[in-house]
């Protein structure tokens, strides 16, 4: 495990983008893996692996991080890429975005605080990390759900 964070820290450090944009994917995958798994409680069997792959994509090319543009773009870009109509898709838009955008100032400020006045600096990213794992799972439920 400890060959594995060096790695990362290596690959952090010689190309910061890739790095980012590959734990970016992966969180967005987890997440999902997670709502299809515990939250929807689909099994293995009903698990809907384009759907992961589709949220992977999206974490590697897209999140950045920036809630009120990155939500609403989120919301319409996975509205898309699951085949909603335009109107749907706006609809769908005017429905979550506020509560995906109040849950994301409930949950990402108050993390943030205690990260960077309790949390060594070593292990600051691990802590975003997990909390990331959580919002994915949450971003995942909120965007696909009919």
């Amino acid at each position: 495990m400890a060959a594995l964070w060096r790695g990362c820290g290596r690959l952090l450090a010689r190309r910061p983008g890739a790095a980012q944009a590959l734990t970016a994917g992966a969180l967005m995958g987890a997440g999902d893996v997670i709502a299809q798994q515990l939250v929807e409680q689909r099994g293995l069997h009903g698990h809907h692996c384009p759907r992961t792959l589709k949220m992977m994509a999206i974490g590697f090319c897209f999140v950045g991080g920036f809630a009120p543009c990155f939500l609403g773009c989120f919301l319409a870009v996975t509205g898309a890429v699951n085949g909603l109509s335009a109107q749907e898709n706006w609809s769908k838009i005017q429905q979550d975005y506020t509560d995906a955008l109040v849950t994301n100032y409930c949950i990402w400020p108050p993390v943030q605080i205690a990260n960077f006045y309790f949390v060594p600096l070593q292990h600051r990213l691990a802590v975003v990390q997990c909390v990331a794992i959580v919002w994915n799972c949450y971003l995942s439920w909120k965007a696909n759900r009919t």
